[in-house]
């Protein structure tokens, strides 16, 4: 029997299709992030199921679990807390596994948190990437942001309220300083959309306490963009000054979200060519 990914509402409960609850209906077991939160859910619309919660500290042993029900002959829906399962949430492990395994897989259309964020913005719509959350603070955050920079793409990012102020300081470092939109509580009473430049964004969110489920839109760069600084000199030119390389490393990781670890790496390269010399 197949594994059935069924998205649920972002925010309003009746943001869900006639398709999805039929699907949920029709189930022998829901894979769900939270019982709790799918219960609600369930009981909104007087559906009794069996509930598995399948999370991200058990979705290896849960996949093979299910796995196992699914060549039994059992029928599997998949849902997470809100939106599409899959996408920043639990479920590829289980969606991986099913399709190796010669089970069908059906993924149902619905809600997600992506494409309202991305209309609310009033950002150009297409072309966009969704990028995900964007770890912002090391040296792998930088290198994915690194790689964004010259996209003549909108950059869709989801980000953590205590995470906001640190990622859109980041943002803009990256990036530069792009025109950009909060937007957070979609489909819930609270909604709104904050817009403005990534550097009044990072300000806004210092300013204020920014809750919620939150979804940052950043326009992309692309020809308009500023070409790349020379790093390198400058990196030389303060190693000459006498400035520690950790001290260097960090200014040019804040200033243009060049990784720590590769201007070390410049900085004792040149060291040991001048002494070479």
């Amino acid at each position: 029997m197949p594994l059935v990914i069924v998205p649920t509402p972002v925010g309003n409960l009746e943001d869900i299709t006639l398709r999805a609850l039929r699907e949920l209906r029709l189930a022998d077991v829901i894979a769900c992030e939270d019982t709790r939160r799918t219960l609600k859910l369930l009981n909104r619309y007087g559906i009794k199921k069996p509930l598995l919660s399948y999370h991200r500290h058990n979705e290896r042993s849960r996949a093979a679990e299910l796995l196992s029900r699914m060549e039994r002959g059992e029928r599997v829906a998949l849902v997470s807390d809100a939106g599409t399962p899959g996408i920043s949430d639990p479920g590829y492990a289980l969606i991986e596994a099913a399709g190796s395994n010669g089970i069908l897989v059906d993924a149902l259309p619905g809600a997600n948190a992506i494409l309202p964020a991305l209309l609310l913005s009033g950002i150009r719509p297409y072309p966009f990437m969704f990028v995900g959350f964007p770890e912002a603070g090391g040296p792998k955050g930088a290198k994915k942001l690194g790689r964004l920079v010259g996209l003549d793409a909108t950059l869709v990012f989801f980000a953590a309220p205590h995470d906001l102020p640190r990622e859109l300081a980041t943002l803009s470092s990256c990036l530069g300083d792009r025109d950009a939109a909060i937007v957070r509580e979609i489909s819930k009473i609270h909604q709104e959309v904050i817009r403005g430049s990534l550097r009044d964004l990072a300000d806004t969110a210092v300013s204020r306490e920014i809750k919620g489920e939150i979804v940052i839109v950043v326009a992309g760069g692309g020809e308009t963009e500023e070409e790349t600084p020379d790093w390198r000199a400058e990196a030389t030119g303060l190693k000459a000054r006498g400035i520690f390389d950790k001290e260097i490393a960090n200014a040019l990781f804040e200033r243009y979200c060049i990784p720590r670890n590769e201007v070390k790496a410049f900085l004792i390269e040149t060291s040991e060519v001048t002494d070479d010399e």
